[in-house]
């Protein structure tokens, strides 16, 4: 009896191990296969005599069936988690809410009219308006008429010498790659056919007869990601047709150039053309227009690619030009053009400590700093005096300050992190400003402040960070916070205002910035200190913010995200690689992750001055390796929750590196953070972007990083609850 006793116990037992055994292995398969399957399909390459395989390659392939199916079955898992949140339309409508206010532009002259952009409030793109000297107002330009769905947007707008003629570029679905638009400004009719196959290009008027412009040759293979590596100039006479342009610069092997623009002179006389083989560094002629285009000579103006220059102005036949040539914070030098030569050249605005930035209009130059990355501006006169520090509404970001010659009033705006950009005119000659125009925004600016702090990275450089939040917060670790990065390419993260950001600091939400080596806050040696075998200052700079945050209270990490795009997307995925348990949260953006094969793409190859590549040598290989976010994502590590945001269209950072991070992340993931990744459909970079399409990023977004910090429900309608 007690023997069969023991053996029905024994076979319970067994029965529930057995059942156990299903449940766990049913758990473990319901983890494995909750994203959708990415098959592998192994390609080896050889660096320097190292196998690297690449389980991924074939989602580099954007015509694919299998890469257009697999875009569809990521979105659909993507959005059916997002669907979930339930406080998700509760931001949206937030964000819809603040968005509605009316955006205007600066007003600029042209001809006998005065143009201005302004947007109603929740208009997918701005519309250009025009007003005449009896005040008259109308609609010039609508792109919103472009598309139905708002994702074809104005990018370049020039304007002939007279005013009379406007050219102006347009954007499809958000592509690099550009159209031309001819038109009579008096009648607004189209006079010209539709240029093409256009990209990385401004449009410079020869007076009223025709314009220059950039492009490459159209890839033989898809236009969204095959390499793209010779610009060419060339100069379009109103009446003829595209095929009948002069190719004025780049056409041959010796001029190969990935970057080529030009700049007309005021008096339509010269073309001062530069050229550049990666993001930094140019050489640059000079081209006299009243010779032969085809003919004439090329006078070289500076000496070598190690530095940059471009023409500011022009007066006469005297030329301004901006350089960090012996002048790593930038100058202004002017010099005579029969005589263009850097030996000639004169100080005009020497080098200061602070990097400067000038404009010019209404007969004064301006030379704006970045000091500690707050703005600061001296007025000059046509001679170089000295006229003094113009004052600024406070402690922010002012730009503007460029007219025409005889213009009497210019204007600049002026924003920090809190408070909505405000246009201001300024009148030269008294020194004097007056608002010209504020906006009516359901945002109390004055609720909210931003301090400065300068922290300590890794090796003991100084960082400056600017963090934002609302007042009264208590600074108990349990705080939200986005940290957000760029740090490369020697742009400057300047304070400025965004509509999204003002619904985080509403929830009780942190925003920090700091401003990171490779980034261009103080002059190129600052830039140069984060790049290529460098390139790790950047991140320790960002790990360093991160801690600091974490250190004093401002948050924890169960509730920092950190948030980057394009090279800010590289910073977060190898920031989330190296130090995994710093962050709760991951949000990438169109970044570089795929360090690599950047250069295969499109015009990726240009961003070597700050990467490197893979085959320069086999230290740099083995240093972007080391770092590459698709090749250090490593098996049983818990990382954060991700979401991965791209576009299909994104033609400069192609979406293959957010694809290949997707899979490795989903593939190795070992915690339970989810892994997701967000594509846009019929979206590139960025750039003219639908509002429409913003507020539903951003919603998404703050949704699925509050979500992930453990929030059930909003903190602003907790109050001082923490979690639900």
């Amino acid at each position: 009896m007690l023997l069969k006793q023991s053996l029905i116990i024994m076979r319970i037992y067994i029965y529930f191990i057995f059942v156990s055994l299903i449940f766990l292995s049913c758990n473990e398969s319901h983890k494995k296969n909750s994203y959708p399957e990415t098959k592998k399909i192994p390609v080896t390459d050889i660096y320097f005599d190292e196998s690297v395989t690449d389980d991924y390659r074939w989602l580099e392939d954007d015509n694919s069936d299998d890469t257009k199916k697999w875009v569809i079955n990521q979105n659909n898992t993507t959005f059916k988690y997002l669907d979930e949140i339930p406080f998700r339309n509760h931001i949206k409508a937030r964000l819809e809410q603040l968005w509605d206010y009316e955006k205007i532009s600066a007003p600029f002259k042209e001809g006998q009219y005065t143009y201005f952009y302004k947007n109603d409030g929740l208009q997918n793109q701005s519309i250009l308006y025009r007003e005449n000297n009896k005040n008259d107002v109308e609609v010039f330009l609508d792109p919103n008429s472009f598309s139905k769905d708002g994702t074809t947007s104005l990018s370049t707008l020039s304007f002939s010498k007279t005013g009379d003629l406007v050219a102006y570029s347009i954007s499809e679905g958000g592509s690099d790659w550009r159209k031309i638009i001819v038109m009579n400004a008096a009648n607004k009719k189209i006079i010209e056919d539709t240029l093409t196959d256009v990209k990385f290009s401004g449009i410079q008027w020869k007076l009223d007869e025709g314009f220059f412009y950039s492009s490459y040759d159209k890839p033989k293979g898809s236009e969204l990601s095959d390499m793209t590596d010779q610009h060419k100039l060339y100069y379009h006479k109103l009446g003829t047709k595209q095929s009948e342009d002069i190719l004025v610069y780049g056409g041959e092997q010796d001029q190969k150039h990935r970057y080529v623009g030009a700049k007309v002179s005021d008096n339509g006389k010269y073309l001062f053309i530069s050229a550049s083989k990666t993001t930094s560094g140019n050489i640059s002629f000079l081209k006299d227009l009243n010779l032969n285009l085809k003919t004439s000579p090329l006078i070289r103006v500076d000496e070598n690619y190690q530095t940059d220059s471009y023409l500011l102005h022009s007066d006469g036949e005297r030329l301004y030009i901006v350089t960090n040539s012996n002048a790593p914070n930038q100058k202004l030098i002017v010099v005579n053009a029969r005589k263009p030569q850097e030996k000639y050249w004169k100080d005009f605005i020497p080098e200061g400590k602070y990097v400067l930035s000038p404009t010019v209009g209404a007969g004064y130059f301006f030379a704006r700093y970045i000091a500690d990355v707050i703005t600061k501006v001296i007025q000059y006169d046509m001679d170089g005096v000295n006229m003094g520090e113009i004052e600024l509404p406070g402690l922010g970001t002012a730009s503007g300050w460029s007219g025409k010659k005889d213009q009497e009033v210019l204007y600049f705006s002026f924003t920090n992190y809190h408070s909505p950009s405000q246009i201001y005119s300024y009148n030269p000659k008294t020194k004097t400003s007056i608002k010209y125009w504020e906006p009516r925004i359901d945002f109390d600016s004055n609720d909210y402040k931003s301090e400065q702090i300068f922290y300590k990275s890794e090796d003991g450089t100084k960082i400056p960070m600017i963090i934002t939040y609302k007042k009264g917060i208590k600074f108990n670790g349990q705080n939200p916070t986005i940290l957000y990065g760029y740090g490369g390419f020697n742009i400057s993260i300047r304070p400025s205002f965004s509509i999204a950001n003002a619904v985080w600091l509403e929830q009780g939400g942190i925003y920090a910035v700091p401003n990171l080596r490779g980034g261009g806050e103080y002059g190129k040696e600052w830039h140069k200190a984060g790049t290529q075998q460098k390139k790790q200052n950047v991140f320790n700079d960002f790990i360093a913010a991160a801690e600091f945050l974490i250190k004093n209270k401002f948050t924890n990490p169960e509730f920092l995200a950190i948030r980057g795009g394009s090279n800010g997307g590289l910073l977060v995925g190898a920031t989330m690689t190296q130090r995994p348990e710093l962050m709760k949260v991951a949000l990438p953006a169109v970044g570089v992750l795929d360090m690599l094969r950047y250069h295969k793409f499109t015009a990726g190859a240009g961003w070597a001055y700050d990467y490197g590549t893979s085959e320069d040598s086999k230290e740099m290989f083995n240093y972007l390796k080391s770092y590459s976010p698709v090749h250090n994502v490593k098996e049983n590590t818990n990382y954060p929750a991700t979401l991965i945001t791209t576009g299909d269209h994104d033609d400069r950072v192609v979406p293959a590196h957010s694809f290949k991070f997707a899979a490795q992340l989903q593939n190795k993931q070992n915690g339970e953070n989810p892994v997701l990744i967000r594509i846009e459909t019929n979206a590139g970079h960025g750039a003219g972007t639908p509002v429409s399409k913003r507020i539903e990023q951003y919603a998404d977004i703050f949704g699925f990083t509050l979500f992930n910090m453990g929030f059930k429900v909003l903190p602003q309608k907790v109050k001082n609850k923490v979690k639900g």
